[in-house]
């Protein structure tokens, strides 16, 4: 039991409705569109949720075994860090995770595609390894592009135009043109998040030697590029608004901004890396949020 309830520290369930929030947007602009389907929805959702946790497993791992996760680093304990379970024995359930997301990333292809859509079928399974290898290689390696200031692109690729358009393609077999603006949003503040998270452990990092953007930047231009993102995602959004407007009930999901400004204030005026720590959830369930009103304002 005291196993169990380790490896469920390590999966890190406060990410998963942030990993989830191109999926539910994707899946409204498909219902608009006619060409939604439960199943589709369902094996979606399981597929993102175990590369999610796979990432989680694996971040864990990677940091652990570097020294990365130590006593400077301001964020919740992580398993290996803490001692509680060894680098050998995380890594066997990062194999298990790694067998069972290729056996949802399979299902959920088959689910959508049949045999009738060759092209789309080896497309999606390159996309499913390549989601997998992304997810390990963040921090696990000697080459880990987390470790060389890439994790953002990365983030910013998978949370937003693959998690968007690539599930809408899973329903309506082509891409169309309405996906752009809400992946492009997304992905936007998938990767704030990311952002926020380095920023906290931007001093613990440059220790480490984990150069992430943020160490890269340093604290005053990684501020800047922070307002960047957020900003940058709430007029592509509006914009979105605008160009898609059918109806008041269109634009419910501009109450998010409240909070995301709050948030860009919170930020500006914390010194203090470790004050950031709260604005990670507050910024990932806004996402949630706006991904989830976006979604039921255009079906309005």
């Amino acid at each position: 039991m005291k196993n169990v309830s380790i490896l469920i520290s390590a999966m890190r369930l406060r990410t998963l409705p942030l990993s989830i929030s191109g999926i539910i947007l994707a899946s409204c602009l498909a219902h608009y569109n006619g060409v939604f389907e439960w199943r589709i929805f369902i094996f979606a959702i399981l597929t993102t949720l175990s590369f999610q946790i796979l990432s989680n497993l694996a971040n864990d791992y990677g940091d652990g075994v570097k020294g990365t996760d130590n006593n400077d680093r301001i964020g919740p304990e992580r398993a290996v860090q803490s001692g509680k379970i060894s680098p050998e024995d995380l890594f066997e359930v990062i194999k298990i995770n790694v067998l069972i997301s290729i056996g949802l990333a399979f299902t959920l292809i088959f689910q959508a595609f049949g045999v009738k859509h060759f092209f789309l079928t080896i497309t999606f399974f390159a996309l499913g390894i390549a989601s997998i290898v992304a997810a390990i290689r963040y921090t696990v390696g000697g080459g880990a592009y987390g470790y060389k200031g890439l994790g953002d692109v990365f983030v910013f690729v998978f949370f937003g135009l693959v998690s968007v358009i690539g599930c809408y393609v899973l329903y309506a077999k082509r891409i169309d043109h309405v996906v752009f603006l809400p992946a492009l949003t997304i992905g936007l503040l998938s990767t704030g998040v990311l952002n926020l998270n380095n920023m906290r452990d931007r001093i613990s990092d440059a220790k480490s030697n984990k150069i992430t953007l943020a160490v890269i930047l340093g604290e005053s231009r990684v501020k800047t590029y922070h307002y960047f993102l957020v900003l940058s995602a709430i007029f592509i959004s509006a914009l979105f608004g605008v160009l898609y407007y059918t109806s008041p009930y269109n634009l419910i999901f501009i109450v998010t901004y409240i909070p995301l400004l709050y948030h860009l204030k919170k930020v500006r005026n914390t010194d203090n890396p470790s004050h950031l720590d709260p604005e990670l959830k507050k910024l990932a369930l806004t996402t949630v949020l706006l991904a989830v009103l976006m979604g039921i304002g255009h079906l309005m």
